[in-house]
């Protein structure tokens, strides 16, 4: 074989993936020509030759490298010979080798020494193989119209649609994800909002660092529930602030615990993390009230509301607000999936202005397609069908899992009075739920461990979450009988 002829051996393709034979083809040519590998000028195999090589059909091979000539990475020398074009679309470079080693550099003193590292709420990425995933947030496929998606991305692409998008959205939303917020999202929580007090994040951590950034700083007073969101208590700690945290009850933070001098209070009143308890109409009127009297502001965390199946939700605390004193956090990505990362604040149209100026530097703003799809989906009806779905399919998971809970004898300590899709439980005092969220693991069984969620390390933690939006309905009651089982295993010696 000719020096200037590319070896058919570098070629591999699996019949058996997902992707393309064709573009397993296109790969390969254009990785190894990214990668220098293959340099301008050398011969590829002809098509019958290739093709015979990967026992695939000639058409396949010549339609690859068609779509690569089209390119600009081949270019044809022959009816059926290509070779490496003269001037590929990337030109690549010379990697060059220190002579000397560089020297180590000492993080420890470049960076700040108070960066705050969250608690890590640890989930497995593949979580999907184990048998029993009792884990919070995760979407169930099934319930997920994958086509009604991909219909609203294909016409959020449309030439009218993707001209606004591929412009520069500078700092501004897209109009009509903004207007469902306003019209059809917000009232249903018993909020009344104008466009100009609503921004669009990169989901609900996003809208509360924007928050505490704006709101916060060295010799600021804030007040976090305890136990809370690791997140959350990061994001605070992290903004210099001074940060009480208060135990929260059956009925969630207590406002006649406040400090007297607090200059905002972080909630999430309709559905607490992690233990799923509701704040009661009065306690959040006495909230209001205090924040009027003390001169604080509230924000706050409202997630999961659509997963009422029990009783409906009651009005988000922002529906009480009077006097602007509530900055109201949403988000999509627990109802239509957590990857999308899309969520909402809503607040006096002054502090928008000032969250968009910040979110500007940045990120400028939410990626314009996933924002236009998401609209899309929206106003269809698609997510509303959606919801449908998940409610009913919660419900039933919900029935069993609690039924199976009391028959195992595990102690459910909190759980969401409107529904929801997990339990807060309590295990036997000396309990190590982190030991038990450990063994478990090798059991094929899936659980949180709530240590993560409570402010300071007092030993260890006996409370875990068990959330049911994932796992199939024939599962719940085998694996939480194993978690029985592993509980007993790891009960202290009396």
């Amino acid at each position: 074989m000719s020096q200037t002829t590319v070896s058919e051996t570098i070629f591999f393709v699996d019949k058996a993936s997902r992707i393309g034979l064709q573009a397993q083809i296109r790969e390969t040519v254009v990785s190894s020509i990214l990668a220098g590998r293959l340099r301008p000028g050398l011969h590829l195999p002809s098509t019958r030759k290739l093709a015979a090589y990967l026992t695939i059909s000639r058409i396949t091979v010549t339609l690859a490298y068609q779509e690569l000539a089209s390119q600009g990475y081949i270019q044809a020398s022959s009816r059926s010979a290509y070779r490496i074009a003269d001037n590929p679309p990337f030109n690549t470079l010379e990697i060059v080798t220190p002579s000397i080693e560089a020297e180590r550099i000492d993080w420890s003193a470049k960076l700040r020494s108070s960066f705050i590292v969250a608690k890590q709420i640890r989930k497995p990425l593949d979580w999907r193989r184990y048998p029993y995933p009792f884990l919070y947030g995760q979407m169930d496929s099934s319930l997920f119209d994958l086509n009604a998606w991909r219909d609203c991305a294909r016409r959020a692409l449309a030439r009218e649609d993707f001209e606004l998008m591929a412009g520069d959205f500078a700092a501004a939303d897209d109009a009509r994800l903004v207007d469902y917020i306003c019209s059809r999202t917000l009232p249903s929580r018993g909020i009344r909002a104008a466009p100009d007090e609503i921004l669009v994040t990169v989901g609900a951590q996003n809208a509360l660092w924007i928050v505490i950034q704006l709101l916060l700083g060295r010799g600021s007073r804030a007040v976090c529930e305890n136990p809370c969101h690791p997140d959350m208590s990061a994001s605070l700690q992290l903004s210099g602030a001074d940060v009480t945290a208060i135990d929260v009850d059956e009925e969630g933070l207590p406002p006649e615990s406040l400090p007297e001098q607090v200059d905002a209070v972080f909630v999430t009143p309709s559905h607490h993390c992690p233990t799923g308890a509701t704040m009661p109409v009065e306690r959040r009127v006495a909230l209001l009230e205090a924040a009027a009297r003390k001169d604080f502001m509230i924000v706050e965390d409202d997630y999961e509301f659509e997963m009422s199946f029990l009783a409906p939700p009651s009005p988000a605390l922002k529906a009480f607000d009077r006097s602007g004193r509530v900055l109201y956090v949403g988000s999509f990505s627990k109802s239509l999936f957590p990857g999308l990362r899309l969520g909402y604040l809503v607040a006096p149209a002054a502090f928008i202005r000032e969250a968009r100026a910040l979110r500007s530097l940045m990120l400028r703003h939410p990626a314009g397609h996933l924002q236009r799809t998401v609209a899309y989906f929206l106003g269809l009806g698609h997510y509303d069908a959606l919801v449908h779905r998940m409610r009913g399919a919660y419900h039933g998971r919900h029935i069993v899992m609690a039924e199976a809970l009391r028959e195992q004898g595990l102690m459910i300590a909190g759980s969401a009075a409107f529904g929801g899709s997990s339990f807060w439980i309590a295990g036997p005092d000396g309990l190590d739920a982190d030991l038990l969220m450990a063994d478990l693991k090798e059991d094929g069984v899936l659980i949180e461990a709530g240590s993560p969620f409570f402010a300071g390390n007092e030993g260890p933690c006996r409370f875990f979450r068990m959330g049911y939006s994932s796992i199939h309905r024939s599962s719940i009651a085998p694996g939480v009988a194993l978690t029985r089982n592993c509980m007993d295993r790891l009960r202290p010696s009396s």
